[in-house]
């Protein structure tokens, strides 16, 4: 359910106001109100409902068709004329084209449009990193229709397939020899036909990108861009491999245990990305790999963390990375040091498919020291898709301790007591 927008009687022409694009599916969206509550501008939503219904929420958003961003940015200007808006901010990888948009027409301060596009192209990402001379492995698309024996014949092995604009790993698959190329490249196919992928109206999805395999760890990269300058705000180990078949995240762990010249590459490597695709203002969440070559950019979003995973990180003055972002957006003062203790977040993987029927050992996990809370989003009698098809988590555990070590194993021994009572799902009638 969409959460409530800050209280907007248009009483004060002084007031600032900043619109909030984000989907009715998205996790963060109440974090981010919430965040313009405490710092005291008014927040108004914009969402993908339908457009036909009178504010069925009662909340008064601006309906926004993210797969139209012309109709989009119509809407927006008709409400602006009335309601001044000082900022917009895209929550989650589908706004951020309409808010580039929006934001231009309206003088605000704002990525270029095609930087934001490329952003959610992993194609045009590739090549944009290609052309800087970043390290980027061998790659070629494909369209859905292509043979997927043809394709597999000039892959090189290992390799990695996946969506050009599906995010948080959906449909990517690694492949090791021709047969499971093409199995991959059938079941990636079949996803993206789904109706509920055609909906979104991406060209994007008529292709899928095929990509050397890269060896080695992988980090996460929680940034502030300020005129193409990136100040880091948190760098996140993943402690558990990616190696595949699937990619399924599972834990982020800040801060960093790798030695500071490594975390310095990694920050001067998604600097440079970010500058290759024309980002120049606001959040950017970085996705690398570090082998013996050094980092590599997998991709960087225009955007912050997604998920609840934002929920473990804290700033000066206790201030959410919701805050800080709202207040940069505004030009407002922000205190971009994180604290000093570490925190991380697990990503609560579903095991299987099937049917939510309830979950056991909440208590016990809550209790293990360290833990912060867990948070089980998945709903009772949920059907659970898992990874490679899924787009969704069961829920999320966080944690606070003086050190990445406790904070890991704390995550780790807080998930074994969780206990999820998952049933078949009923087969399909036809």
């Amino acid at each position: 359910m969409t959460p409530a927008a800050s209280p907007d009687n248009g009483s004060s022409s002084q007031a600032r106001r900043v619109l909030l694009l984000f989907t009715t599916t998205g996790y963060n969206g109440r974090d981010f109100v919430e965040a313009a509550h405490k710092v005291g501008v008014a927040a108004v939503l914009g969402t993908d409902r339908c457009h036909l219904l009178e504010d069925p929420w009662r909340d008064g958003a601006i309906p926004v068709r993210f797969e139209e961003p012309g109709w989009a940015v119509g809407e927006i200007m008709a409400f602006a004329r009335e309601h001044p808006i000082h900022a917009i901010i895209p929550v989650g990888d589908r706004p951020t084209v309409v808010a580039a948009l929006a934001s231009r027409a309206l003088g605000l301060r704002h990525n270029p449009p095609e930087a934001t596009a490329a952003t959610r192209n992993k194609f045009l990402a590739r090549e944009a990193f290609r052309a800087a001379g970043l390290r980027v492995p061998r790659f070629a698309r494909f369209a859905l229709d292509h043979d997927p024996a043809a394709a597999a014949a000039a892959a090189p092995f290992p390799c990695v397939l996946k969506p050009l604009c599906l995010s948080a790993s959906r449909g990517v698959i690694r492949a090791d020899d021709p047969v499971q190329f093409v199995a991959a490249f059938r079941r990636i196919r079949t996803l993206l036909l789904t109706p509920e992928i055609r909906l979104l109206q991406d060209e994007a999805a008529d292709w899928i990108l095929v990509e050397e395999f890269i060896e080695g760890a992988e980090v996460a990269l929680e940034g502030l861009l300020e005129g193409g300058r990136l100040r880091p705000l948190a760098l996140f180990d993943k402690p558990d491999s990616l190696d595949g078949p699937f990619f399924e995240e599972t834990l982020y762990v800040t801060p960093s245990r790798l030695p500071d010249r490594v975390q310095n590459g990694i920050v001067r490597e998604a600097e440079r990305a970010a500058a290759a695709l024309g980002l120049a203002h606001g959040p950017i969440h970085a996705e690398l790999r570090l082998n013996a070559g050094g980092p590599w950019v997998l991709e960087v979003a225009a955007r912050t963390i997604g998920g609840l995973c934002s929920r473990a990180l804290r700033f000066g003055l206790g201030m959410s990375l919701e805050e800080l972002i709202i207040r940069d957006a505004l030009g407002m003062e922000v205190a971009p040091d994180r604290e000093a203790a570490a925190a991380g977040v697990m990503m609560i993987p579903i095991p299987r498919g099937g049917v939510l029927k309830g979950v056991q050992g909440e208590a016990k996990a809550r209790r293990v020291p360290g833990i912060e809370d867990v948070a089980i989003t998945a709903k009772p009698d949920q059907d659970l898709v898992p990874l490679p098809e899924g787009s969704s988590y069961l829920g999320f555990i966080f944690a606070r301790a003086a050190s990445p070590q406790k904070v890991e194993g704390a995550l780790r021994k807080a998930h074994r007591h969780l206990r999820f009572d998952i049933a078949p799902s009923l087969p399909v009638a036809h």
